[in-house]
């Protein structure tokens, strides 16, 4: 979007759901990054407009309820507020942090799908769903689990399988079983509105080819699902929780959670501008959480049907499809509303190595940081953003938390300000020397200063918030630099007048960085400020001579950030491995037998020995291998997920169990001719099950 035709920016993050407390994944992936871009629009004097809230009417909040034996309301009230809490400790900025369960939301929920409704959009269709006979129920996606058809994760649910990120029917699932009861589901007819998406699949590729510039791994994942070619969505669900269905015919049915979430951002900011419109302001403070600065009357409209907003949506990778493909169709639908100009998605952040799990209690929560680290926000949003997965899934280690902060934030950062403050107290009373003479050495320090405002706003325009902090990090190098080389301790006993301007600039140096470093760091930047005695200064002033005027009076110095020592560090590290003990020592537990099978079944399967002759990893995968093997009968090829567990190359020769005569099935294009047999332990671990002697490949396992 050209820049000059803007006027506004709408900027949305994620809606979490309320079935839990946020952790660091979240916050590397979307809010902060959402947080930052808004904090620097503000500091550009820029009309925006951040939005969030609670995601309260998903399954998820009904699995949590059931497993805590509490009702659904008590869970979303429960964790938006520890949520909501967590977000504004943490110096996250949303202009309202509202919830899905909300009136104003349900109306405005209705009222869409109602426009779309009498329009003759949906398809009204029976279809054969999952259904508990034992619990009575109709099953909704995420109340099935079941092998993914794609990849053979045995856990996948029935919308998406968390292994390899394919979006699923429940039908598609092989193996179905209910997490209410544990037992298979059986199909039922029951009629659900659906979304045409098959109809819109023109608009909504020139809508994607007309943003190349988006992320590659954005843009490339639309693609592929526009290449699949789209098909019709319910856009409704047998459930009892969540928004009801507002047309004839639909008693117990909710709309579908991604109908019903992203218009989640719609009924926040409508309800924002409900409050500031008030001449009289008094929100529940148990409802929602609001910020009123900056908040003027006005029209919520403008924030999302005028061309000349800019509309920018923070999520992470798995929900690249519902606010890239559905979201955009539904708004199509409608025609009233402004499409998103960019979609920021970032990739997967990991714990010590291993994929973060909410399950399993592998994750490292914001709200129990907050009391860990008391005053420590910075820290956290200072390494997470170093380390964020911008282009591909990254890993957060309590020791590279520890070296940042000590080698990083103490030793450049905060040494630099620590010096020149301290410095300028010592010899002038605190107070911002004359500028004198300048040398040609001086001279290049300055125009160092005045090309990294640009160099940061570039970088944070186009979504690359590493590099960003990265620069702004330079600056502080650069007044180090300046500082040991000019030596202003050593100086002042021969050349005050040069030691006058060696910290002058040294001074406007720190309040560039004051400026800079704000949208990453607002609790340091706020602390530099009183330290500096000044504020109110634009992201257009960074750079410049002469923010901190001759004789200006500094306060008092302090250290910005101390050091984080070995036990702090080793207390976190051993919370997760007690979590992974209890994890280990929970799945240690023998699963139940399955059901008897006839010994006519158990002979219909014809398992023999094969040797892997070839391995290959399967493009665009990562579980995936494609093996040739050696069964003694034939050679044939065999699709399995054992790409995390072993390499390629490590594997030939090897002698494996595999089932000859299961029907083939196609895997990414790959006819799989069977599957070959593996054992899992506690921790996940495959191993092949193969004959401890050499029998040879085509020998038949009884």
């Amino acid at each position: 979007m050209d820049n000059s035709k803007i006027k506004r920016y709408t900027v949305t993050a994620a809606l979490p759901y309320t079935n839990g407390p946020v952790h660091i994944g979240h916050l590397a992936g979307v809010y902060l990054p959402a947080d930052t871009y808004v904090r620097y629009l503000r500091a550009n004097n820029r009309d925006v407009k951040f939005i969030c809230g609670s995601d309260e009417n998903g399954v998820p909040i009904t699995l949590k309820a059931k497993k805590e034996g509490i009702t659904p309301q008590q869970v979303v009230d429960k964790y938006h507020k520890i949520i909501g809490d967590s977000f504004q400790e943490f110096g996250v900025s949303f202009d309202i942090y509202h919830r899905t369960s909300s009136l104003t939301h349900h109306q405005t929920a209705s009222d869409f799908f109602e426009n779309l409704y009498n329009k003759g959009v949906f398809t009204e269709e029976i279809t054969e769903q999952y259904y508990d006979e034992k619990a009575q129920t109709f099953l909704a996606d995420r109340y099935i689990t079941g092998t993914c058809p794609n990849c053979g994760f045995e856990h996948a649910y029935g919308d998406q399988c968390e292994n390899c990120g394919t979006t699923l029917n429940a039908t598609d699932l092989i193996n179905p079983k209910s997490t209410l009861s544990g037992e298979p589901p059986v199909r039922k007819e029951t009629k659900n509105w659906f979304l045409p998406l098959d109809q819109y699949e023109d608009r909504l590729r020139a809508y994607i080819e007309s943003h190349k510039e988006w992320k590659p791994n954005v843009y490339g994942q639309c693609q592929s699902w526009l290449k699949a070619g789209l098909h019709p969505r319910a856009m409704t669900r047998d459930l009892d929780w969540g928004v009801k269905v507002p047309v004839k015919g639909a008693d117990g049915k909710v709309l579908y959670v991604w109908f019903d979430a992203p218009i989640g951002y719609i009924s926040a900011t409508k309800e924002l501008f409900n409050y500031a419109n008030l001449d009289v302001w008094n929100p529940k403070a148990e409802e929602f959480y609001i910020n009123q600065n900056g908040v003027e009357k006005g029209h919520w409209e403008e924030y999302w049907k005028d061309d000349s907003t800019k509309l920018v949506h923070f999520i992470g990778k798995d929900n690249i499809v519902f606010h890239c493909i559905i979201f955009p169709a539904m708004l199509m639908a409608h025609g009233d509303y402004i499409l998103a100009d960019n979609v920021p998605a970032n990739e997967f952040l990991n714990l010590e190595g291993q994929k973060i799990s909410t399950s399993k209690n592998w994750a490292v929560w914001l709200n129990e940081y907050l009391i860990d680290f008391k005053d420590k926000q910075d820290v956290l949003r200072y390494v997470l953003t170093a380390t964020a997965p911008e282009t591909k899934d990254n890993d957060f280690t309590w020791k590279d938390f520890q070296a940042r902060n000590n080698n990083e934030l103490v030793a450049v950062l905060g040494n630099f300000i620590n010096r020149v403050t301290v410095l300028t107290h010592k010899y002038f009373e605190g107070k911002v020397p004359m500028l004198m003479e300048l040398t040609a050495e001086d001279q290049q320090v300055i125009e160092d200063l005045a090309a990294y405002p640009a160099k940061v706003s570039a970088s944070i325009e186009q979504y690359r918030f590493r590099e960003a902090l990265t620069e702004v990090m330079n600056v502080a190098r650069l007044g180090n630099k300046y500082l040991a080389d000019t030596e202003p301790w050593k100086a002042i006993k021969t050349e005050e007048d040069r030691v006058r301007t060696i910290l002058n600039i040294s001074l406007q140096i720190a309040a560039t960085i004051e400026i800079l470093i704000e949208p990453f760091l607002p609790f340091t930047a706020n602390k530099l400020m009183k330290m500096l005695n000044y504020g109110g200064y634009l992201w257009a002033d960074a750079g410049k001579m002469g923010l901190l005027q001759r004789g200006h009076q500094l306060n008092q110095p302090e250290l910005l950030f101390e050091k984080i020592e070995d036990e702090q560090v080793q207390a976190q590290i051993d919370k997760l491995n007690a979590s992974k003990a209890q994890n280990t020592l929970a799945n240690a537990v023998v699963a139940p037998a399955k059901e008897n099978i006839s010994f006519e079944d158990f002979s219909a399967v014809d398992i023999r020995v094969a040797t892997i002759t070839a391995a290959v990893k399967v493009e665009k995968t990562k579980k995936l291998l494609k093996l040739t093997l050696d069964t003694g009968i034939d050679e044939r090829t065999v699709v399995s997920g054992i790409a995390e567990h072993y390499k390629p190359e490590d594997i030939i020769g090897q002698r494996v169990s595999v089932v000859v005569n299961l029907a083939p099935r196609e895997i990414k294009g790959i006819l799989s001719q069977g599957m070959i047999l593996m054992s899992e332990n506690s921790e996940g671990k495959l191993t092949f099950v193969a004959p401890v002697e050499n029998h040879s490949a085509g020998s038949v396992i009884k």
